[in-house]
């Protein structure tokens, strides 16, 4: 198995979070690591797939753990609306953040799942819980935005025996409105036909959030997580337009690649592939990459 990533070969970014929200024309998409996103549009701050936690684990002293921190700290967030989740695995959904971020910000944020979390959310307290099916949409709360789950291809399982209990999905915003930023984030998924079908209902997208890691071996994880290579071909059929910001990647160790293999073979894919370089943004752990109305691409 390759190595872990050497002291200083994984560089990080620092974060530059508007408070309370960025301004009319702008969009700050911030890695924190991992899934894990603050997506900061006008009037409203999300998270993705939060987590803080130092391991990706049911124990907090075993399992994988992380090569870089969150950034930036939860302390430091701006307040947060809502939180979209694509599944119950320990790399997604943590319990500890869930804990914190219910302590930090209580019920001003809602949480948006796919089917059947509300329970499990329950048991620590959460109660502003918005569970949708495939295709389901719902407002934002306090904005001009809408969200939508959407198919992808993965599973679900937090014990062995409640494997597929609950449903798993990726997630696009859209202004309510006619203008403002369209946001893809594919969560965890395997390469699937329902990107182009996804896209041609609800695209095109000015910022497209999509897995390229956790691959390796191929037998067995091609069914859950896409390669890098797929990982373009799902951009395309997204309908290739806006920036492209790869996710799941350099954080935990979950398979057997390179942990810094699969942003070299998305860049080599890139360009075999034709597109632009203008549109493909690899963040650094807590880099915020920003854009200005009409600069991501696609709808904006």
């Amino acid at each position: 198995m390759p190595p872990d990533p050497a002291p200083g070969e994984l560089l990080l970014g620092e974060p530059e979070v508007a408070h309370p929200f960025v301004s009319n024309r702008e969009l700050r998409v911030t890695w924190i690591g991992h899934a894990s996103f603050l997506l900061q549009l006008p009037g409203a701050n999300l998270l993705t797939d939060p987590i803080w936690s130092a391991r990706a684990s049911p124990i907090s002293f075993l399992g994988f753990k992380r090569f870089a921190p969150a950034r930036p700290e939860l302390s430091r967030l701006p307040r947060i609306q809502a939180v979209l989740l694509s599944h119950d695995h320990y790399d997604h959904l943590d319990r500890g953040t869930v804990r914190s971020l219910h302590r930090h910000f209580g019920d001003e944020v809602t949480w948006f799942t796919p089917l059947g979390y509300r329970d499990w959310f329950a048991r620590l307290g959460v109660t502003r819980v918005i569970e949708l099916d495939w295709w389901e949409e719902a407002l934002l709360p306090n904005s001009d935005y809408t969200v939508t789950a959407t198919p992808c291809r993965h599973w679900t399982r937090r014990t062995p025996w409640g494997t597929n209990r609950r449903l798993w999905c990726s997630w696009v915003v859209l202004p309510a409105r006619r203008t403002g930023f369209r946001l893809y984030f594919g969560g965890d998924s395997g390469y699937v036909s329902a990107f182009e079908t996804v896209g041609n209902r609800l695209g095109p997208f000015d910022v497209s959030l999509v897995p390229i890691g956790a691959y390796e071996p191929r037998w067995f994880m091609g069914a859950s997580h896409m390669n890098p290579e797929e990982a373009v071909q799902a951009y395309r059929d997204l309908g290739g337009s806006g920036a492209f910001i790869p996710t799941h990647w350099g954080t935990f160790r979950l398979t057997f690649e390179a942990p810094l293999e699969p942003p070299e073979r998305l860049r080599r894919a890139w360009r075999a592939a034709g597109l632009s370089s203008k549109s493909l943004y690899v963040a650094r752990h807590g880099q915020t990459v920003t854009f200005e109305k009409g600069t991501a691409g696609g709808g904006g």
